[in-house]
């Protein structure tokens, strides 16, 4: 991902169709003060091309009604990707989308990684934002398309994705405000966006 070490892997197969079969992801274990069980839930598009992650608890926040933990939350969800024969798949770009309201002189950041489990994990991508803020947010994470990572044909392997939200008062005064940034949705339009890469694997003889 940008701003990150690239995971380091072959080069894809340019312009690789979507597999026409329907993608199933089994969401295995889910933890993290971001995501207490059953508030995170995944759908995968139909087309293929990405999956979603739909948060309804995950809030950091800081100043009045704020516990001494809630400035940062975090979440890390194991994923399990039945793949169809024949193909495997990368994570091309991720789309994050939320709202802050950060005081003036507060400042929050979103960070995340991913990484297939038995792989050493990626720097993290960070976004920062700067309070006075009271506004929807959106971030992406990209990786150029020779630095994807493909999981290796042929391998069942778990897919990590390890997020944070942190927020700090800064100059504001955490006695009379409160500043927070969330990936909640209490409707579905707030989701989080995986863009899959997909590949092609050998034919074996």
């Amino acid at each position: 991902m940008s701003g990150s070490q690239a995971f380091g892997a072959p080069a894809p197969e340019l312009n690789t169709p979507s597999p026409p079969d329907k993608i199933v992801i089994d969401v295995v274990t889910v933890n993290g003060s971001g995501c207490p069980n059953g508030t995170a839930a995944v759908a995968v598009a139909e087309d293929n091309t990405a999956f979603t992650v739909t948060y309804s608890r995950y809030t950091a926040q800081v100043g009045v009604g704020a516990g001494p933990i809630d400035f940062r939350k975090n979440c890390q969800l194991d994923l399990r990707v039945h793949i169809p024969q024949g193909f495997t798949y990368g994570i091309a770009s991720a789309d994050y989308r939320g709202f802050a309201h950060l005081e003036e002189g507060a400042n929050a950041l979103e960070r995340a990684r991913y990484y297939f489990q038995g792989d050493s994990p990626t720097a993290y991508v960070d976004h920062t934002f700067n309070g006075h803020m009271n506004d929807d947010w959106q971030t992406t994470d990209s990786t150029p398309v020779g630095a994807i990572s493909f999981l290796p044909c042929g391998e069942s392997r778990d897919f990590d994705i390890n997020t944070q939200l942190r927020v700090k008062a800064g100059t504001s005064d955490p006695n009379t405000t409160t500043s927070f940034i969330t990936m909640d949705s209490t409707d579905a339009s707030i989701v989080t966006v995986y863009h899959f890469a997909w590949k092609r694997c050998p034919t074996k003889p």
